[in-house]
């Protein structure tokens, strides 16, 4: 996106440096996280950004083989922003000082007191009315500023960091103790506002701009090459399939596997999307009976997944071939994917989880990759989605995992229980949304345990299977907490599968949060 102003995120090692890119995204700013290992003079001068920001980390400035940066990069005559560890290196290398120690580590909340300089960084900071003038931030550090850097001067300061917010106005160079991109820095969405406002970003980064420049990307790469595209039938894939069908029209074939693990509906409900709504040319491989068949017997949730895994790609594999000359596979690869896969320790590069690089089948089929999503975070690629008219209810729908049912359902998988499965599984996310909740879920399912117990319905008695009720809110995935659903609501629930599906006679709700337990059951 080389014709956008671009952001250049130098990252030290720290846990929310995503978050940074997700701030000044949502401020419609073009940015890309680079581990600081790549950025060298010739990097910086090819990239050739608008402004950077350097990222928090681990490390200490003065140890061994500490992570830095080109001097070049203060020479540019671009605004930097460092952030806690980017404070201190920008204070290292400009001629201030960082020690350890001293009983002036903070961890946690803190309050920044301002000073009486007013710094155009913290425009709309400091209210008199909120914590008597000061700004509650989020600090996490050891090392600390004990002397600032020539040219800088304080505004702000907190109990155990007297350089909370040191700045060079004159040289636009910023720097900050603490971590204004988490949400308990309520005001950092500000203060990243500020600083692009400084930089001169004019906010072009928009969706519908994004879909242009993709379209031409694609028709560029593809000419008149023929493309395939493993459809799961999840945003990611699906919105990939609709803006590169968009771009080449019936060039594409998609390939959906209907392995027999989908949920209530959703098979057909794809196809239709796809087939009726954007004739895009789709070959529905109905392979149910191979899948299930294959997992006949078997409970070991590794064994489950390396068996689905595998015949994926026999069957992919399989059909794609019957396209005929395609030359490139098409992926729905997102940002984050991109980011683990060079990750800030330098390697060995993460390999890219099986449901996005289709379980290895590009370097299997010798195939060339169609990435178009590679630069969107999760929630930029539902609104390209919007952009490109997909169904709201399709968009926001709950990530569903590649083995789908199957680690649903602790235990021996059987066509039975995977029918119980289906309708509870519709009859709760049915109840969600009546309620008006399915929006504020990251994700909801029914898990069916592999236990029976005795229940009394009517004047007989019954043996049946129990489920779990499972639904977490969370931001990426990564952490997860249950979603506070009112007793009212768990009891209308139960009732409701208890009645309406034979085969279950008790309900429980899971109230594990991520870690130390995962979303999914296996």
């Amino acid at each position: 996106m080389t014709q956008h102003d671009r952001l250049l995120i130098i990252d030290f090692g720290s846990q929310v440096t995503q978050l940074i890119a997700r701030r000044l995204r949502e401020l419609n700013v073009y940015c890309e996280i680079h581990p600081f290992q790549k950025v060298t003079e010739e990097f910086l001068k090819e990239f050739n950004p608008k402004a950077v920001i350097f990222s928090g980390g681990p490390a200490s400035v003065f140890a061994e083989n500490a992570p830095t940066v080109p001097r070049i990069v203060f020479d540019m005559g671009v605004p930097i922003l460092g952030i806690c560890y980017g404070q201190q290196l920008m204070m290292h290398l400009l001629g201030g000082k960082v020690e350890r120690g001293h009983n002036t580590a903070e961890f946690g909340r803190a309050f920044v007191t301002p000073a009486a300089e007013k710094l155009a960084l913290l425009d709309g900071w400091f209210a008199p009315e909120t914590n008597g003038g000061r700004e509650q931030v989020w600090m996490s550090h050891g090392d600390h500023v004990s002397e600032i850097a020539p040219g800088f001067r304080v505004f702000g300061t907190s109990p155990n960091a007297p350089f909370a917010i040191t700045a060079d106005p004159e040289r636009r160079f910023f720097a900050v103790q603490f971590h204004p991109e988490v949400h308990h820095t309520p005001k950092g969405a500000q203060l990243y506002a500020n600083f692009v406002k400084l930089a001169g970003f004019t906010g072009d980064w928009t969706m519908g701009a994004y879909k242009e420049e993709a379209i031409r990307q694609i028709r560029e790469q593809v000419g008149d090459g023929k493309v395939i595209c493993g459809l799961s039938g999840g945003v990611d894939s699906s919105v990939a399939a609709v803006l590169i069908h968009e771009a080449i029209g019936d060039q594409l074939t998609c390939v959906f596997v209907d392995h027999g693990l989908m949920r209530q509906g959703e098979a057909d409900e794809v196809v239709s999307m796809f087939r009726d709504t954007y004739n895009i040319p789709l070959i529905h491989a109905d392979e149910s009976d191979l899948f299930l068949g294959a997992l006949e017997g078997v409970s070991d949730p590794e064994v489950k997944r390396k068996t689905i895994g595998k015949l994926f790609i026999d069957v992919f594999q399989k059909h794609a071939h019957d396209v005929g000359g395609a030359e490139f596979l098409a992926q729905g690869t997102l940002y984050p994917d991109v980011i683990e896969s060079v990750s800030f320790s330098g390697g060995p590069s993460v390999t890219i989880k099986s449901h996005h690089n289709v379980g290895g089948l590009p370097e299997k089929m010798g195939l060339k990759l169609v990435e178009p999503l590679r630069e969107l975070f999760k929630d930029e690629v539902r609104a390209l989605g919007r952009e490109l008219g997909l169904p709201p209810k399709f968009i926001g729908r709950h990530p569903f995992p590649g083995p789908g049912l199957a680690i649903r359902c602790p235990g021996e998988i059987t066509r039975e229980k995977l029918a119980i499965l289906r309708r509870a599984d519709a009859v709760y996310i049915d109840q969600i949304r009546r309620h008006g909740l399915y929006d504020e879920i990251w994700q909801a399912f029914v898990a069916l345990l592999p236990v029976r117990t005795v229940g009394v319905m009517g004047d007989g008695r019954t043996y049946d299977y129990a489920c779990a009720l499972r639904a977490v809110t969370s931001v990426d995935g990564m952490t997860a907490d249950y979603y506070p659903f009112s007793h009212d609501f768990l009891g209308e629930t139960a009732t409701r599968i208890i009645n309406e599906v034979q085969g279950i006679n008790r309900v429980t709700y899971d109230i594990t949060s991520k870690p130390p337990g995962t979303i999914e059951w296996e």
